[in-house]
């Protein structure tokens, strides 16, 4: 039909899904010859996945060479990939559906997604429909967006070259090995026709036990049971689709018997003879036809013909001009350079969802400086700006070192938003599509709610409700530790793993937490994207001349209150240490109020009290920190003989780090994400037992005489320049480009 109405060039994806249900598959190399696409360019199209993400740079040739690009819905990886890329008019072909709207279809797709439809990604898309009436069942969006390409047939010449001598029914009937829709299709079909002949054709990718089942049959074969053959039965009664076999068997002459109310009515089949009103009719007529009962067969053959008018190129070509026509129209006004290969003029925000953290609001400012300078490296014209949860106020200027001046800074506080004013915030945004959730939440910056951002960056999965689905974001995890330790309800857990499959994608930075994600969470393996380690910055050089203090040597460890940090069996450690190993470093304790680690608390471990009672070398011993300035943290790390970080599991690689950045070594519990930041940074860290105290205090009072030279093992401070925020900052860039 193309070539009908000028088009002088088709592509062809030459790669398709993997799936046995998936049967629109007749393609070839042979409209190659044809193009005028560079041979380099044409074999990057050739190779690429056209039914899944086929990436930024693929759709940058696509934007060459083509204004036009015809798809069908199977994910919704492709689809935002299409609207987000491509600049030329995109039309949906649609062939109507067994019983469901495209729009439920496009529902049951991003059902743990965020919706895909808005205004702006609808933005010349075309609801291609095969038969004129499809789109009255859709919403508005769809609906107005419908034009009429009529489906046909190639060739619809009658051969007349039945014969029928095979006195059986010929009933299609595939995928009978998984597919419910069929195997109930089958066993109506069996109840009408119970003890007549019959044989089923129709690919059958899971063998079928049955001597009735053909299964997949060769081009030649196939035509030859259309010749021989009796009667073929056809069952569809859906309005809105119909299948390709029952018009092989009119283009054969084989007498059709079909039931009434499907899409056959519509193409010309209420008064023909072959047409059923009951499943008793049908029998009747079958067992006439069976029973050669030439008028039957005659009248039946000599009327269906009429079917196959409408699907002729010469019925099918006005239409398909006129739809193409306004299609090309509207792109000319709306995109006349059919190009968008460039981004520019765009924002991104980088949100810091949660509240002074300052692990997370670290890990914003070095990706926010690996992307500025991967922008800046690539010339192109986006700015970002830094979204931060400061509802108490407490974050200071400092706060923000590393970050340009070139990054805006805008606090936020969240917006928690019921059904009906999300819904309306919503709509106001360009999305078209009815919202899933009850309650909604969205940064609130007093200005515009980051509207004016094109993507949000989001660094942490912690959050209460859904996002307001007004912009895409991309997500920042670190680890799904719940897997591990048990912190709050199943119902909780599940609210994050929701977080991040409507994402558009998960970003992780250790193979630890990208197979938590893909087995944990159930993340699809397409949507997570590992990413490097940034290496923290290293603020000072290093000097070992403060590693006394008042004649006793010390040894730093870091608390944070949570229970997977190990407080109980540190402590136990501790004492251990001190009282049967004979230890002689104290043990200087920061990271929380002191109030947090005497109280009877939200630590959730036995109170401080409770382990130091009866324990007086541990009393005298631990010496706990009231919370230290950024300077003083890092004068009492450099200070100290080494770190310990004694956590049973985590993926915070920057205390360890920046340890060795400072010349510090570290006596760390042994767990994957922990060494696979020994792996990548050359760390040369020292390993224990989490979960044994005695394993704990010995090696401790190891450290205490090896620290001196365990010290000449660490790393150089030049060899963390390949992971620092410039390091990265390429990949970092090209990873998150191809969301704008």
């Amino acid at each position: 039909m193309l070539k009908r109405i000028g088009v002088r060039e088709v592509f062809l994806p030459k790669r398709i899904p993997a799936d046995p249900a998936f049967r629109s598959a007749s393609i070839d190399w042979s409209e190659d010859q044809h193009l005028s696409i560079p041979a380099d360019d044409l074999a990057i199209l050739n190779a690429a996945d056209w039914y899944d993400d086929p990436g930024r740079e693929v759709w940058e040739i696509a934007n060459k060479h083509f204004d036009i690009a015809f798809f069908i819905l199977l994910k919704t990886a492709f689809f935002r990939s299409m609207t987000r890329h491509f600049g030329g008019a995109k039309i949906w072909r649609t062939y109507g559906l067994l019983g469901y709207s495209y729009n439920e279809v496009m529902g049951w797709l991003t059902h743990r997604e965020a919706p895909i439809w808005s205004r702006a990604a609808g933005a010349n898309i075309w609801f291609g429909q095969a038969y004129a009436h499809l789109a009255d069942q859709e919403p508005p969006y769809l609906k107005r967006r419908a034009i009429f390409l009529p489906a046909g047939l190639a060739d619809t010449e009658v051969k007349n070259s039945w014969r029928g001598s095979d006195k059986r029914i010929f009933f299609v009937c595939p995928d009978l090995g998984f597919s419910d829709y069929y195997q109930k299709v089958y066993r109506d079909f069996q109840k009408t026709f119970a003890g007549l002949p019959y044989v089923i054709g129709g690919a059958q990718p899971v063998t079928v036990q049955d001597s009735r089942v053909l299964g997949y049959q060769p081009k030649d074969i196939h035509q030859r049971n259309m010749q021989e053959l009796r009667v073929m039965y056809y069952h569809g009664t859906e309005p809105n689709h119909v299948h390709y076999h029952p018009f092989e068997a009119i283009r054969a002459g084989m007498p059709l018997v079909f039931m009434a109310g499907g899409l056959l009515d519509k193409l010309g089949g209420l008064d023909l003879p072959g047409r059923c009103a009951t499943q008793k009719d049908a029998r009747n007529k079958v067992e006439r036809i069976l029973h050669e009962d030439t008028q039957l067969i005659n009248s039946i053959r000599d009327s269906q013909k009429k079917l196959l008018d409408p699907l002729k190129a010469e019925s099918c070509e006005d239409a398909w001009r006129i739809g193409l026509q306004k299609v090309l129209e509207k792109l000319r006004v709306s995109h006349p350079s059919g190009e968008n290969a460039r981004v520019a003029n765009k924002r991104i925000a980088i949100i810091v969802p949660v509240e002074s953290h300052e692990s997370i609001f670290n890990r914003a400012v070095q990706v926010t400086r690996a992307l500025e300078e991967g922008i800046r490296r690539s010339g192109q014209d986006v700015e970002i700006v830094f979204g931060y949860n400061d509802k108490a106020g407490l974050l200071l200027n400092k706060e923000f070192a590393g970050l340009s001046e070139e990054v805006s800074r805008r606090p936020f506080r969240w917006r928690i938003m019921p059904y009906e004013e999300a819904s309306r915030a919503s709509a106001y945004a360009g999305n078209e599509t009815p919202l899933t959730n009850q309650v909604y939440q969205s940064p609130d910056d007093s200005i515009n709610q980051f509207m004016d951002c094109d993507l949000w960056v989001v660094l942490s999965d912690r959050l209460e409700f859904p996002l307001l689905p007004v912009k895409p974001y991309l997500l920042f995890i670190d680890d799904y530790i719940e897997r591990y330790h048990e912190f709050s309800g199943r119902e909780a857990h599940q609210d994050f793993v929701s977080r991040a499959h409507a994402a558009e994608a998960v970003f992780v930075t250790s193979e630890f937490a990208r197979e938590d994600a893909r087995q944990f969470a159930g993340v699809p393996e397409r949507k997570i994207r590992k990413l490097p380690m940034i290496a923290p910055s290293s603020y000072a050089p290093r000097d070992f001349s403060d590693r006394k203090e008042a004649g006793r040597q010390y040894f730093l460890w870091v608390v944070k209150g949570a229970l997977h940090k190990n407080h109980d069996a540190a402590l136990r450690a501790l004492r251990l240490y001190y009282e049967e190993y004979d230890g002689g470093f104290e043990c200087h304790v920061t990271g929380i109020d002191r109030s947090d680690i005497l109280g009877d608390t939200a630590m959730r471990f036995h109170k401080f009290e409770d382990v130091v009672r009866g324990a007086p070398l541990l009393k005298k011993n631990l010496k706990i920190e009231e919370s230290l300035s950024e300077h003083g943290s890092r004068r009492r790390l450099q200070g100290a003989a080494f770190f310990w970080c004694p956590t049973m599991i985590d993926n915070d690689p920057f205390s360890v780090v920046h340890a060795a950045q400072l010349g510090v070594p570290t006596l760390s519990s042994d767990y994957p994400a922990m060494r696979e930041v020994d792996r990548l940074f050359s760390l040369n860290l020292s390993w224990v037992d989490s979960e044994n105290p005695d394993e704990m205090a010995r090696q401790l009072a190891r450290m205490e005489q090896d620290s001196g030279k365990l010290r000449s093992f660490l790393p150089q401070l030049d060899q963390f320049m390949d992971q620092s925020a410039e390091g990265v900052s390429e990949i970092y860039w090209n990873a998150i480009k191809g969301f704008l």
